[in-house]
């Protein structure tokens, strides 16, 4: 059975990018004969704000979906904490603690990654306090890929890739004001709630070969992904919270009827200035 899920993060509120990503999840399980799942990705430290997740709720029941919701990551940590602590670290050995600071990374690095620089290994080797309140925990990714052997990954849209986590470098998995990277909390969450299509937009495409190796080490089932094209707007950016893109909100209380708005998205009828890309 085909199980997808939409997981915003409460930090801002939904845009239409969100409302397109949630009609494919939900479209793509109805299809299917599948499950749709909500899960509220909270752990963002003071930028989550409860109160988003029922604005939420209500955007998505505006444009006409319905939904099953899972537990909030934020119920999540120990999961969090036992697989870092028991699986990666005690079993494994390939994290280790780092305190260097973005800005010093920034001046360090000599490659860059589909993030930016690279991490030059700075803190590999030292000896750190692993319980210093400014140190995160990094994947020492050569060590990890030789545990790890050869890996693979499908994309439903353009097929079979090799995993080339290497591309990233020694990536954070335990940050230092949360209990879990975005890269490790959604790998967990999504073997938990049975996610067997994992559906997001094509922006995070090159962030899966970092996932497939943590289902590797973590001895997580593999779904297949699907990346979908991106909402942008005229200056051809993806549309995102940072850059104040309107609202689900906005346009639910003004009066717009959420249902057309679904229809056109479906069709590709877009809002005036905004079109689909990768």
């Amino acid at each position: 059975m085909i199980v997808t899920r939409f997981a915003p993060s409460p930090n801002g509120m939904l845009h239409l990018g969100h409302a397109y990503s949630a009609i494919v999840a939900h479209d793509l399980a109805r299809e299917g004969g599948g499950r749709f799942l909500l899960r509220i990705e909270d752990i963002d430290g003071p930028r989550s704000k409860p109160e988003l997740a029922e604005a939420f709720r209500r955007d998505l029941q505006w444009l006409g979906l319905e939904w099953e919701e899972v537990p909030a990551q934020s119920t999540r940590l120990v999961r969090y904490e036992q697989a870092a602590r028991d699986v990666l670290i005690g079993q494994h050995g390939v994290l280790y603690p780092c305190t260097c600071t973005r800005a010093e990374i920034a001046a360090s690095a000599t490659q860059s990654g589909p993030d930016g620089p690279i991490y030059p290994g700075t803190c590999k080797g030292r000896s750190i306090d692993p319980n210093r309140p400014d140190a995160a925990f990094r994947i020492d990714m050569a060590k990890a890929m030789e545990i790890a052997g050869p890996l693979t990954w499908r994309d439903a849209l353009v097929g079979e890739q090799a995993g080339r986590p290497d591309l990233f470098g020694d990536v954070v998995l335990i940050r230092k004001d949360a209990p879990a990277s975005y890269h490790l909390a959604v790998t967990l969450d999504d073997a938990s709630d049975g996610i067997t299509l994992v559906t997001r937009g094509a922006d995070l495409f090159a962030a899966t070969h970092i996932h497939r190796l943590l289902q590797e080490l973590l001895g997580l089932p593999v779904p297949v992904w699907h990346h979908h094209d991106l909402l942008l707007d005229e200056s051809g950016q993806k549309l995102a919270k940072r850059r104040d893109s309107a609202s689900l909100q906005d346009r639910r209380l003004a009066g717009e009827d959420g249902l057309a708005l679904a229809k056109a998205l479906r069709s590709g009828n877009l809002p005036a200035g905004i079109s689909l890309g990768r």
